[in-house]
């Protein structure tokens, strides 16, 4: 879907453009209660660009970066005068078999690199700034597998927006004009059966995702009765337009543990797109028809948040 006036409005979303990394850091927190927890989190928030230059100029072919997205509460604490129009709590889901949590997340801090010592060393000095201001409740170190596969298989975000569709799809627009150039963010820590998916017949995994496992062609399955992961996460409007939305998945995994998983995360213009597609996945489409792919990979997280520009970000972290 295209937007006007996108050559008014800077790709940055603080790096949502930034090409697809070997290696990231999902750090998710809470924020104390507090005045001075708050002082101290605005504080380290103005000063984000800074601290990625500091560490990122120690290599860098390394392409380090970070996106700082804020949720709903805490933007009512730092902002409580005007939001984003979409922002809002995740909502959980409850399907017919399979449900999505909803779980707590103050800040998101989504760091990439091409080194992972990168990722890490950004973590490191970044918590210490935060200090005791603020509580980690989600903490997940990715990589890139092989061609850009997920655990299970296949090539994951082939269908990302590029060039000029990918600021119409992953950033607002002129829809909500005092935050264009800002974007939606949801993120779902996936853990997957991959026992169970081992036994399962490659032509059927390759039904349920809808794409061929090792070339990555998609499947038509229009008219099949019971939709693929696919279609069920393609959003069309009436008139069939597509609305894209941006992916950064990551695998990660500690086999000691027998733990493998996706952390699924989303840049959107519109939040109601990412709502839209999960609704179908859980409920079903037609409702019980749910996601065959939820019967190996189940959610143990899920929270949404906003990703300001760095413009936005700084004037959120100036004293109120």
């Amino acid at each position: 879907m295209s937007g006007k006036n996108w050559d008014r409005v800077p790709i940055d979303a603080q790096s949502v453009d930034a090409p697809l990394s070997l290696a990231a850091v999902f750090l998710v927190v809470t924020v104390g209660g507090d005045r001075a927890a708050l002082s101290k989190v605005a504080s380290v928030l103005g000063q984000l660009d800074d601290l990625v230059k500091n560490v990122g100029f120690r290599d860098l072919s390394s392409r380090l970066s970070c996106i700082a997205g804020i949720g709903h509460d805490l933007w009512a604490r730092l902002s409580p005068d005007r939001r984003p129009r979409e922002l809002k709590p995740f909502a959980p889901i409850d399907g017919p078999v399979h449900s999505a949590p909803s779980t707590p997340g103050d800040l998101l801090f989504h760091i990439r690199a091409e080194r992972s010592d990168m990722c890490f060393e950004f973590e490191r000095i970044l918590l210490s700034s935060l200090g005791n201001s603020v509580t980690v409740v989600d903490e997940v170190t990715g990589f890139r597998y092989f061609d850009a596969r997920d655990l299970l298989g296949f090539v994951d975000g082939t269908a990302n927006p590029t060039g000029l569709d990918l600021p119409a799809s992953a950033l607002v627009g002129d829809e909500d004009a005092d935050f264009a150039g800002g974007s939606y963010v949801v993120v779902q820590k996936y853990l997957h059966d991959l026992g169970s998916w081992a036994e399962t017949p490659t032509h059927l995994q390759e039904e349920i995702i809808g794409r061929t496992k090792i070339d990555n062609i998609e499947i038509d399955d229009d008219g099949k009765p019971r939709k693929s992961h696919k279609s069920l996460a393609t959003i069309e409007d009436d008139d069939g337009n597509e609305y894209d939305i941006l992916r950064d998945n990551m695998p990660f995994g500690r086999p000691g543990q027998k733990e493998f998983g996706t952390y699924f995360i989303g840049y959107t213009r519109y939040l109601w797109v990412i709502e839209k597609m999960l609704q179908r996945m859980y409920v079903g489409e037609p409702p019980g028809a749910y996601d065959r792919l939820l019967d190996f990979s189940t959610p143990h997280t899920g929270t949404t948040f906003f990703a300001p520009t760095r413009p936005m970000l700084q004037k959120l972290a100036e004293p109120q």
